[in-house]
Order: C-alpha cells, then sequence, then structure tokens
C-alpha cells in the first residue's frame, strides 16, 4: 500500500509492506510540523515508519531524515550515497534552519545488489538502482507491482530533449527494463507508463 504525503515541494511517499514500512524522501529542514500534520492526517503514526530512504541528498529529499532518525526511524543509506549524505549540512546552516545532521553510523548501508533482500524483510517486492544522472547519489525505487519513484530524475518525455546526456539515457534503459507501470516524481505529475 502506498501514501502520498504533500506537506511542501517535495512529494514524499509511505509504503507499506507486510512486516514493516518506508518513507521514500522528505521535505526541506524546518517542515517537520507539517510532515506530522499530513501524516497524522492519513493515519500515519512515527512507529508505523520503519526506515526512512532518500533518492538523493539535496536539501528538499532529506531535510527531515536526522530529525526522523532521532525519534526512532531507521535511515536505509545506499552505499553510492555515503559522500554525498552531509551535501545539504551547509545549506541548512548558511539558511539558519533547525536541522538535525544525519548520522550515517546508525543507518544501514547497503548497495544497490543487496536492496531486494532487504526490502523483502519489510515484506515490501521490489529493488533500488542507481540512476546517478541528476546528482551522483541519486536512485529509483522501482517496486514489483510496477510504481517507480524517480526522485528528481527527468522524466521519459524529456529524454529527446537531452540529447547529449548519456547518463538519462542509461538511467531510464535500467528502469524500462524493470517495466515500470507508474513513475512518481519529487515535484512532477505522475507518469503512467503506456
Amino acid at each position: 500500500m502506498m501514501t502520498v504525503l504533500q506537506y511542501g515541494n517535495t512529494k514524499t511517499f509511505f509504503i507499506r509492506g507486510s512486516s514493516g514500512a518506508l518513507l521514500v524522501d522528505t521535505d526541506y529542514a524546518g517542515t517537520l510540523p507539517a510532515f506530522y500534520r499530513a501524516a497524522k492526517a492519513q493515519g500515519i503514526r512515527m512507529p508505523d515508519i520503519s526506515y526512512v530512504l532518500a533518492t538523493h541528498y539535496h536539501p528538499d529529499h532529506m531535510g527531515l531524515i536526522g530529525a526522523l532518525m532521532q525519534q526512532g526511524v531507521r535511515l536505509l543509506l545506499m552505499d553510492v550515497q555515503l559522500a554525498h549524505v552531509h551535501f545539504s549540512d551547509r545549506i541548512f546552516a548558511r539558511d539558519r534552519l533547525s536541522f538535525q545532521p544525519v548520522d550515517e553510523t546508525a543507518a544501514a548501508v547497503i548497495s544497490c545488489a543487496e536492496s531486494r533482500d532487504f526490502l523483502l524483510r519489510m515484506g515490501i517486492r521490489g529493488e533500488i538502482l542507481h540512476t546517478p544522472s541528476h546528482s551522483p547519489d541519486s536512485v529509483t525505487l522501482v517496486l514489483d507491482d510496477g510504481d517507480c519513484f524517480a526522485g528528481d530524475l527527468e522524466p521519459l518525455s524529456y529524454l529527446e530533449a537531452y540529447t547529449e546526456n548519456e547518463a538519462l539515457r542509461q538511467d531510464w534503459t535500467l528502469l524500462l527494463s524493470r517495466s515500470p507501470k507508474r513513475v512518481f516524481f519529487a515535484h512532477a505529475p505522475e507518469t503512467v507508463m503506456g
């Protein structure tokens, strides 16, 4: 079961498995009260969230992760993201926002190759793929039911406009090999694949 939470500029996705749940992305630092209201409106309690995964570590996707970790939510961190975890710290400091830095030492760090087994322990069937065309740490969650959570990946319809972007072409080649049915973006409308 998937629920979309919109409480700022970035969509957050709550995916409930049979034995755990995954939150994909958060919004900017300072949006925690709005997150609580959105979660409560959907009947989601903090203990319901087993793990949080950022599709990448730009400030509008990971701003609440440190605060959620303080409340017992575990961070699912892909090994390709390790070097980028603190990318946004200086931005939040500059903006003088209340921000709890991410403690990567408390995270479950896995590779994309390990993601299917890891997710299955929560009763979620799918995998996490490295899709670095937006940023080197970008990942996409692809579920076996066809739902795909792509963060800030450029939509497939933009591919022809980015003819020089081989990385974007490679990302979409990889994703299309998984036969996605619906692609959810953080800032763009959902795309139904034909």
